[in-house]
């Protein structure tokens, strides 16, 4: 089957290339098309060196392409929220439509019952949902490439704050957790903006042209990583356990912290290893690193060592109180 879709939207091709393309051996390939043309396919071949495969102008299988769990993903590849945030209800459920009405009865029944049993719920908990007014005008922008003015507000993003306006050439919108962003190029600079923030985007008739280099996925990748690293600024040293080692990415999780862990010394004669690590701040660090328990040992800064001290020391009597309170009450 996958030759013959090949074949379809090739029309014509060697033995060796649709050998490479299908990843099997020549000889495999002869063996299938014969398979196809015995079934009434109507396939010829063509030796020499200029020879090949070919299908018969204008014939196409009446055979539809997706497989049962293929229409099913591709019911589920959006959720509902998402289309309706972007303006595109409306063609979603004319699409969904046509969709469900070409399909055979099987695979329609199976889509169906994948749509009933799960959904894609983008947004986090206990999260504020921004203002999306703009977001369609923004998405249009981003699809047809043209350029964009938005008046945007920089800090909080409250409607009262600065406001600063901005050309802009829009590249590609990203949802994280809940929140749209819009990546755009301003002043030969890549930059994120929060469209919750956009006070106002207004689509230009002028055309801007994308770069050809830019992958929205890669960029993203890249913009997420040097953000999770410039939240990091406090700097400490650990001695950790085996046990602690594996637990710190628990309990401080993102790539970042993986990394530096991996650049930990050897274990010393008594097991432990010792790893720098840049965490948001010493508050922070204090309440992500005290889970660890018995597995750490903080060497510096002096500072982190010492509330380390005190904090363990006050849990430690605080325990040792109840404890004897326990015992009192057993007694009487």
């Amino acid at each position: 089957m996958r030759l013959l879709f090949v074949l379809q939207r090739r029309r014509e091709a060697t033995a060796a290339s649709l050998a490479r393309e299908l990843e099997v051996s020549v000889r495999t390939l002869y063996r299938d098309v014969a398979a196809l043309m015995a079934a009434g396919v109507p396939l010829w071949t063509e030796p020499g060196p200029r020879g090949g495969i070919r299908l018969v102008e204008g014939w196409r299988t009446k055979l539809d392409g997706l497989t049962a769990d293929e229409a099913g993903a591709l019911s589920l590849s959006a959720a509902p929220q998402v289309v309706a945030e972007l303006g595109l209800a409306s063609v979603a459920a004319s699409a969904r439509a046509k969709l469900d009405a070409t399909l055979p009865a099987e695979l329609r029944s199976r889509a169906a019952k994948l749509r009933e049993r799960f959904l894609l719920d983008a947004p986090g908990w206990f999260s504020r949902r921004d203002p999306l007014a703009w977001l369609p005008a923004v998405a249009e922008a981003v699809w047809s490439e043209r350029r964009l003015v938005l008046v945007y507000a920089s800090g909080s993003g409250a409607a009262s704050g600065p406001h600063a306006t901005r050309r802009v050439d829009p590249l590609g919108l990203v949802l994280k957790a809940g929140t749209w962003y819009l990546v755009a190029r301003h002043r030969r600079a890549l930059r994120t903006y929060r469209v919750g923030r956009i006070q106002r985007a207004t689509v230009r008739a002028e055309r801007f042209e994308r770069p050809a280099a830019f992958e929205l996925a890669q960029y993203w990748a890249n913009a997420a990583a040097a953000f999770d690293v410039s939240l990091l600024r406090y700097r400490c040293t650990l001695r950790l356990t085996a046990r602690g080692m594996l637990r710190v990415p628990e309990l401080i999780p993102g790539d970042a912290v993986r990394a530096m862990l991996l650049r930990a010394t050897l274990s010393d004669a008594s097991g432990w290893r010792t790893v720098a690590l840049r965490l948001e701040s010493e508050d922070v660090a204090l309440g992500q690193l005290i889970g660890l328990g018995e597995d750490v040992e903080v060497v510096e800064p002096a500072s982190l060592r010492a509330r380390f001290a005190t904090l363990a020391a006050r849990m430690a009597a605080r325990h040792r109180t109840a404890s004897g309170r326990a015992k009192t009450r057993e007694g009487a």
